[in-house]
């Protein structure tokens, strides 16, 4: 990917990144455009072109009534995850919503956590594209907690 066809998010993960305290304020910059995050205070330790991870810390705002991390919380950081993944790799002109998701709970989440996107493959990007991000959440230990499966809707940038 060339520099002038960097998305400018990927852009600025990757000059945040090259500061002490960058990957740290690049979060909180994507907290404050997107506030609901801010709920989870995630660490975005790795973003690239159809990649992207983003943890979490197993503290007392995310845990539920079990003492282990709620299933919303989880749910969040997945569509953090897909989100990121797919502005980091979307071409200029494209826009992304999520249109759904489908999760699976399959372990009590005990530990922090670590959300895992990645895309076996670039699609061949268009206007009307239904995308279907892979999540995969994964415990302290690497076992994995929640599978995730988020259909991003795809559109052409209104101009204007």
């Amino acid at each position: 990917m060339q520099a002038a066809d960097t998305p400018k998010t990927l852009a600025l993960y990757r000059t945040f990144s090259r500061f002490p305290g960058g990957r740290w304020l690049f979060a909180r910059a994507v907290c404050w455009r997107a506030p609901y995050f801010a709920s989870i205070r995630p660490s975005i330790t790795q973003l690239g072109p159809g990649h992207c991870e983003v943890r979490i810390a197993k503290r007392r705002r995310v845990r539920n009534h079990l003492g282990t991390v709620h299933a919303i919380a989880m749910a969040n950081m997945c569509e953090l995850a897909a989100g990121l993944a797919t502005e980091a790799t979307l071409p200029a002109g494209l826009r992304w919503i999520p249109k759904s998701m489908t999760i699976d709970y399959l372990k009590k989440a005990a530990t922090d956590l670590r959300a895992v996107c990645q895309l076996s493959e670039t699609p061949a990007w268009r206007d009307g594209l239904e995308l279907t991000m892979p999540v995969l959440v994964l415990d302290a230990s690497d076992t994995p907690v929640v599978q995730a499966r988020i259909r991003m809707w795809v559109t052409a940038r209104k101009h204007g």
